[in-house]
C-alpha cells in the first residue's frame, strides 16, 4: 500500500488532513526521491464537493526547499513559490501539529486556487481545482497530521487524475 511505503521512506511530512472535511476522500498518494535516499517531497490527493461547480480535488505537498514539486502543480517557473510571495498577512491559517500555520495565495495557473507555506522547516503547498475549491483551504479549518506518525483509518476513493500530470 502506497501509504505504508511513504510512512516508512519519506524524509518529509506526508500531511493528511485529519479529521476529513465532510464529504472528502483520501485518493492518492505520490512521492519525489530515491529507494537510497528516501522521499524528499510528499502528495496526499483528496476529492471532495466543490461549492460551485461538482467535485473538487486537493493536494496537500510537504517538500525540501529546492525540489520544485508543489511549484510544478502550481503551474510557477521556478523551485518554490517565489520572492515576496508570503509580503503582508496571510490568506488562510490551518493547524499543523496543533499550531496554527499561514499560508499565502501565489499566483499559478488559473483554473487552480495554489496557498503556500512553511511547516517544520519544509515548503508546504495545498493545491485545489476548481479554484472555487479553495475554501477547503482558507474557511474549513483544516487540521494537518503527518501520516508517518499516525495509523489512521483513511477512507479511499477512485485515483485521482491530478497526480498523474
Amino acid at each position: 500500500m502506497a501509504l505504508e511505503a511513504m510512512r516508512k521512506s519519506s524524509l518529509v511530512p506526508v500531511w493528511l488532513p485529519w479529521p476529513l472535511p465532510t464529504g472528502w476522500l483520501v485518493t492518492g498518494f505520490a512521492e519525489v526521491g530515491e529507494q537510497r535516499t528516501g522521499g524528499r517531497a510528499s502528495v496526499v490527493a483528496l476529492s471532495g464537493p466543490s461549492p460551485m461547480e461538482g467535485p473538487a480535488d486537493l493536494l496537500i505537498i510537504a517538500e525540501e526547499p529546492g525540489i520544485g514539486l508543489g511549484a510544478s502543480y502550481a503551474g510557477l517557473a521556478g523551485p518554490d513559490p517565489g520572492e515576496g510571495f508570503d509580503n503582508g498577512p496571510p490568506n488562510a491559517k490551518i493547524e499543523v501539529l496543533g499550531h496554527p500555520t499561514a499560508l499565502w495565495c501565489v499566483d499559478g495557473v488559473a483554473d487552480r486556487a495554489v496557498y503556500a507555506g512553511e511547516a517544520l522547516g519544509n515548503w508546504l503547498w495545498a493545491i485545489a481545482w476548481p479554484p472555487d475549491a479553495g475554501w477547503v483551504i482558507a474557511l474549513s479549518e483544516l487540521t494537518l497530521r503527518d501520516a508517518r506518525d499516525h495509523d489512521l483509518d483513511v477512507p479511499f476513493g477512485a485515483f485521482s487524475p491530478r497526480l498523474e500530470d
